[in-house]
């Protein structure tokens, strides 16, 4: 497409804007930080951590269809005024890579001059309104949102390209995170890099685009978070909270604040702003008004700062000065590291459940939580899913080693919890260094010794023995020299009464969100296992219960199956679908077809040590367990109410048996196990010691 003179007048216009705000921000900020931000609009930001992205091919227009509900769950309200070649890339756009969620889109002309009206009228499912005399940016949308049918309003500028899955991603916000009154997307120039990750307020009322050019991959701007405010170049909010809050104010027409103001807003009726990065939106920033705050319509933002001061003077009090960045993001929360050997892996097993709902919790307590995996590895479905939760997560290549990133973060955390015994070996000298300003807390996940005592003795091993009195005294080392250490179970804590007596020791125990009872005793059917492979106990488990436990149940109860779940099954796991009635499954990504539908779980574990993640995931679903008494330790659970206990084969296969014919029996241990996860091993059960331990609340 050939350069038209409006391209031109951009260019030109963009060129004596940027010229003019260079002059005053040496005036302003001096040249040190003047040329910081030099610096900082010419950061080189590599391919690898940019972003590919979709752009319509530059066409004339021909008609074409965008989506159209009339039930829709959120109502786009796109204004215009001229610049129709933007107007037409962003409904290509949408019309592409259309949205799960029902929706309309509708467009506010805004008195346009040139093909807008002529070519608008011709896109099948478009909601097109033409203003009768031009108002601006305000008035434009307002009249939009009066128009709209949407439970959801969706402000959109006309010079974006939303990316494939934003608006599902903003629409989801709300669901994930309660209490949440206004979203924004993740902006981005054309060429990939980040152009805003949510906006930062400061005290004199002025703002500016946190994370502008840099990656959007980087782990800063990455992850759900509060905002000051986000850019109504992309937002979303209930239409019902848009009305009651009376709409964009129109004391800032004819645009500019408006988005900051309506931001304010929001907080001020009790609600959240968050930044969504998985909600990507191109936006070719200055396109309809320049970047000339000296001249013509961005003159108003100077004006409208001076507004928007006014208004809000007792709540930009509060607010940051223009110091630092980082340090307005970070500021009014309590900040905790927390430190494993990888990224948690929930649906994998259950240390990396609990790891996830510990930071789930903190998030609700309002803490900043960061994580980083030593190994650095950070990619896929669990990376997203913390990013998701708003945790801050470091990793490779922004993460490149852990010295250096605790010599530079280190400053910023009131707690530090680090997961395994061998981690916060090497890192508990570094901490003390560089953050000594915090709590040190080693998380023990399980106590690796005694789990390896109980090994050596089931299998008789004098060399697993001595191994088992190694890891003893690095355990205990490690114990001694942290602030506080974290258990699962209050038998762990007995034992380190006597084997650590002067160390703080507190309880956390498995987390579990509590599913329901599932279906009934009838519609359920076969024996379920659950459990990852790398963990040895848990080989040892399904290979007795399949060659001791499984005849002898078989021979009563020949219809049930057994089905073995669990990631990185070894050989002699694998094999053991030769036998009669057993499916070994590997990784099933999604357990709830199968904890709603087996009847019975089953952990038949012979050694071990800590609580049992898969006896509390049955549990939460309403499943009730048949176990040995070493799988059951530390749960508070009773034989006979809660859970079934069976330590030999025969008991063990008599106990399935039972629990399998008895609905009555099945229903009280189901109604039980659902209650004891709620009493013990919920996040409301955690969260007084989660208070006293990590965030220090008295």
């Amino acid at each position: 497409m050939p350069m038209t003179w409006a391209d031109l007048r951009f260019m030109i216009d963009r060129g004596t804007g940027l010229w003019r705000r260079g002059l005053t921000s040496l005036r302003t900020r001096g040249v040190q930080a003047s040329w910081q931000r030099v610096l900082k609009q010419f950061h080189r930001v590599p391919a690898s951590q940019r972003l590919a992205l979709y752009l319509p091919e530059p066409a004339a227009f021909s008609p074409f269809a965008v989506p159209r509900s009339d039930a829709p769950l959120a109502s786009i309200v796109i204004p215009v005024y001229n610049q129709f070649a933007h107007t037409l890339a962003c409904l290509r756009a949408l019309a592409a890579h259309p949205a799960r969620a029902a929706l309309e889109i509708i467009v506010v002309d805004d008195g346009s001059s040139d093909d807008t009206q002529a070519c608008l009228q011709h896109v099948a499912g478009l909601r097109y309104h033409r203003r009768v005399e031009n108002g601006g940016f305000i008035a434009a949308c307002n009249d939009g949102a009066t128009l709209a049918r949407g439970e959801y309003l969706v402000f959109l500028n006309n010079d974006t390209v939303p990316q494939p899955g934003w608006l599902d991603a903003l629409l989801a916000t709300f669901a994930d995170h309660p209490g949440t009154g206004l979203v924004g997307a993740q902006l981005l120039y054309p060429d990939g890099r980040l152009q805003e990750a949510g906006g930062l307020v400061f005290a004199d009322g002025g703002g500016c685009n946190y994370g502008k050019f840099e990656s959007p991959l980087d782990p800063r701007y990455a992850f759900v978070r509060e905002a000051d405010y986000c850019s109504g170049a992309a937002i979303c909010i209930p239409r019902a909270l848009f009305a009651h809050l009376g709409g964009f104010d129109r004391r800032y027409a004819p645009a500019y604040y408006e988005d900051t103001d309506l931001a304010f807003a929001v907080r001020a009726a009790g609600y959240r702003v968050l930044y969504q990065p998985r909600s990507q939106v191109v936006h070719v920033e200055g396109a309809t008004a320049g970047t000339d705050t000296s001249t013509g319509p961005k003159a108003r933002q100077v004006h409208n700062q001076q507004v928007f001061a006014d208004k809000w003077r007792d709540v930009l009090d509060r607010q940051p000065t223009r110091a630092s960045e980082q340090a307005a993001v970070a500021r009014r929360r309590r900040a905790i590291l927390v430190i494993d050997s990888a990224m948690p892996q929930p649906d994998r097993d259950s240390a990396s459940l609990r790891l996830v709902n510990l930071m789930r919790l903190l998030r609700q307590e309002d803490a900043h939580v960061v994580f980083v995996p030593t190994d650095r590895v950070g990619d896929g479905h669990a990376l997203r899913a913390l990013q998701q939760l708003g945790v801050e997560v470091w990793h490779a290549p922004f993460l490149k080693a852990l010295p250096g990133w605790i010599r530079e973060h280190g400053a910023r955390f009131d707690t530090v919890v680090v997961c395994r015994h061998y981690v916060m070996r090497e890192l508990l000298p570094l901490l003390r260094r560089h953050a000594p300003q915090a709590a040190l807390v080693f998380d023990t996940v399980d106590l690796h010794y005694l789990r390896e005592q109980r090994g050596a003795q089931v299998a008789g091993d004098a060399a697993l023995a001595r191994a088992s009195e190694r890891t003893r005294a690095l355990e205990l080392d490690i114990i001694a020299r942290s602030d506080a250490t974290l258990v699962v179970s209050e038998v762990e804590r007995a034992l380190l009464a006597r084997d650590a007596p002067n160390a703080r020791v507190e309880v956390l125990s498995n987390l579990h969100r509590v599913a329901g009872p599932g279906q009934a005793f009838a519609q359920r059917h076969d024996l379920v296992f659950v459990g990852g492979f790398r963990h040895p106990p848990n080989v040892d488990a399904v290979r007795w219960f399949v060659a001791d436990v499984l005849p002898k149940i078989r021979a009563q109860l020949p219809q049930p199956r057994f089905h073995c779940i669990g990631a990185d099954p070894p050989p002699e796991v694998a094999a053991l679908a030769a036998q009669p009635g057993v499916e070994v499954h590997g990784h099933v990504p999604d357990l709830a077809p199968y904890m709603d539908g087996a009847r019975i779980a089953v952990a038949p574990l012979r050694y071990g040590a800590g609580v049992k993640g898969k006896v509390n995931l049955s549990m939460a679903h309403g499943q009730p367990v048949v176990a040995t008494g070493c799988a059951v330790e530390g749960m508070h659970l009773r034989d006979g109410e809660d859970v079934l206990v069976g330590d030999d084969a025969e008991a063990f296969a008599a106990a399935v048996v039972r629990l399998y014919r008895d609905p009555e029996l099945w229903q009280r241990l189901a109604g039980n196990g659902l209650r004891n996860i709620e009493q013990h091993f919920s996040l409301d059960a955690a969260r007084a010691v989660v208070r006293r331990v990590l965030l220090h609340d008295a």
